[in-house]
This record gives structure tokens, sequence and C-alpha cells, in this order.
């Protein structure tokens, strides 16, 4: 813990709060550091040697791009950051920037100092991950047997091309998410407390838009049996399903089954009035459904959404391959709900805005007033 204490009843409520009490470190309201060897080796402790030019050097790129966070996707009037911290000049030594982070007599100083040590820190991390040294390989591992999947006839179709005997699925739509941007993440990152770079799952993904809900559970038996997925490495805390619960969605097709056999084949359409008239007769059907808690989306955003996991093959610097799992999302909307997403309360301009209004907030979160 950097500096010395007096007392040994005294303690950094910063810091300590973080290690045992549950806090983000971007809600620490102030740092602790006096002077320019405690800041070093706080610097060294979080993971930079600024006796390394090169890592000095990485500190200063990640300088600039929280003041162009700051400036261009936050809107913040580069007028009002204090010259001294905006001016690698003026600034000259970057541990000078912790320094001015844990002011007390300048709070003006101190408040824009913290700002741009939150944004810093989560570029950091945002940056220093496996997506940043092997995007190529991961894109290309992930998406290509999703895309290899579509066949564009007069229909969209999913279409078998692993196994002969498997069902097609017409669909209206298919995307292949783009990659969540390094900027785009980092507003997500400071908007949502718990979220942590580590734990950001949607950074590459599918997007499926279907004609009912009965083809949208189909895509799901697709994805499965042309092994697409592998479901055990479905991250059930990330799922999401406020479309048609899935035990009710069981029950009709069993009743289906018995009836028709496969004798007779319903339209999809057919299918969905079906399933709406088990909702209604069943109101505690609705219990079946779930969200993840998004504050960000509008309530009415219904989908089904999963996170899975792909092995990744990659050849490392020493050109040894070595092998990890890395994160995708996907989603499947019928084209009812895509349509009502791109409009009103749904949209996605909308969902940005709210981001960064919280992530503005919390930029500037304060020390409390004693």
């Amino acid at each position: 813990m950097p500096g010395t204490h007096s007392s040994i009843y005294s303690f950094d409520s910063s810091s300590l709060s973080v290690v045992a009490g549950g806090a983000s470190a971007l809600d620490t309201p102030r740092l602790h550091i006096h002077n320019l060897d405690d800041a070093e080796a706080f610097i060294k402790s979080y993971g930079f040697d600024i006796q390394d030019q090169d890592e000095l050097e990485r500190l200063w790129y990640f300088h600039r791009r929280a003041l162009v966070l700051m400036t261009e996707k936050l809107k913040i009037d580069i007028n009002e950051i204090p010259e001294v911290i905006k001016n690698k000049a003026t600034l000259s030594d970057i541990r000078q920037l912790l320094i001015y982070a844990s002011q007390i007599d300048e709070p003006g100083l101190q408040k824009w100092s913290c700002a741009v040590l939150r944004c810093m820190h989560v570029f950091i991390h945002t940056e220093t991950d496996l997506f940043s040294s092997f995007s190529e390989e991961i894109q290309k591992q992930i998406l290509t047997p999703f895309e290899q999947a579509i066949v564009q006839d007069e229909k969209l179709y999913l279409k078998s091309y692993a196994k002969e005997g498997h069902p097609s699925v017409e669909l209206v739509n298919f995307q292949a998410k783009p990659y969540k941007t390094s900027t785009s993440t980092v507003i997500k990152l400071l908007a949502r407390p718990e979220a942590l770079a580590m734990k950001i799952f949607d950074k590459i993904g599918v997007r499926f838009v279907t004609n009912s809900v009965f083809d949208s559970f189909q895509v799901i038996r697709f994805l499965v049996d042309e092994n697409l997925i592998s479901y055990p490495q479905i991250m059930p805390e990330q799922s999401s399903n406020n479309m048609f619960p899935v035990e009710e969605f069981l029950a009709v097709c069993d009743k289906l089954t018995v009836k028709h056999g496969h004798n007779k084949i319903l339209t999809s359409a057919k299918i969905d009035r079906l399933l709406n008239h088990k909702l209604k007769m069943n109101k505690n059907a609705f219990l079946g459904l779930f969200r993840k808690e998004n504050p960000f989306s509008a309530k009415d955003f219904k989908y089904i959404k999963f996170i899975s996991r792909k092995m990744i093959h990659a050849q490392g610097p020493n050109g040894k391959k070595f092998s990890f799992f890395y994160p995708f999302e996907v989603q499947i909307f019928t084209d009812d709900a895509f349509k009502k997403m791109q409009s009103g309360e749904s949209e996605h301009s909308a969902y940005k805005n709210r981001q960064i209004e919280v992530a503005i907030k919390r930029l500037f979160s304060q020390p409390e007033k004693k």
C-alpha cells in the first residue's frame, strides 16, 4: 500500500473497499499517492515498468485513447479538461497523473485526473486480451462455420452441410455481428459497475431473424445437430429467453407428435398460433421466461440470446501451437421482434445513449463530502 501511516488503526479506505469490500476500482473516489516513487511502485504493481521505454510509451498511448474517448465519444468539451492533464508536454511525467488524482486541495484537478485514469484503466484491460492478439483467428474459426451453413436461394436458409437428412430452416435475415470495438467495450464497462473486461462476452457473434417462434427454436436445434455450437459450452448465467418458455414449447411439440406424427406437417404460423394459445391458457407459463438484467435495453426487447465458447487453435510468436476458449454471442429474433427493436425505445442508438449517460456520470464520481 502506497505511503506510510502514522497509526496502526489507519487504513486506506479506497483500496480496502476494493480488496475486501466488493467495490470496483472504477468507483474509487480518489487515490492516495503523494510522491513519484510511490506512483512508480503503484504503476509497476499494476503491470507496467516505466523504466522500459516501450511500456512507458504504451501508457502514453492509453492516455491519448482516454482523451479521445472523452472528447469524441462522450462529447466532453476539451476546453474543460485542465491543460496539465490533457497535454503530454505539460504533464511530462505519467506518474504525476496519479498524484493529481490524490489531491485534496485541488478538487477540480483531482476530478479530471481520476476521470482520465478510469478511462485508461478500462482501455488497458480491453486492449490487453486474447482478441487483440488473435482477432483474425478468432473471427475466422467462430464465424466461418455459421456462414457456410447459410444458403441464399430465392429465400435465405440455414441448410445442412455436415449431415444429410436435417431439415433446412428458412430465415428472414442473418448477420455476423461486427466485433465490438475497444471504444464500445470501454463505454459498456464504464456504464455497468459489475462489468469487467474479462466478462465482455459479446465482442463477436451472430444474429438470426426468423419468421416465427417455432422457426426460432428450429434454429437452435439446427445449431446443435450440426455441431455449430457445443451446448456444454453454453454459459447459463449469460442466457436470456423472453420469447417463449422451453417447457411449454416442448409440451406443444409433444402433443403435435402424438396427434400428427410424421403424416402432417403444420406451417410455422399455425404452430405459433398453438403456442400462443398455450400461453393464454396457462398464465404461469410466463414464469418460464427469463432475461439477463440489462438496464439499458427496453423491456420489449424480446429474443433468445446465449453465450457459447469455441476452442480456438492459434500459433504463438514462438511458432508453438496453443489453444484457448473464446466466447461468442448468438441472438435469435422473430421478424416482428427484430423490427420492433429497430424502432422506438428499443432503437440501438437510444440504447447507446443511455449507456453513455451512465458512463459519464460514473466517470466523474466524486469523493463523498465529510
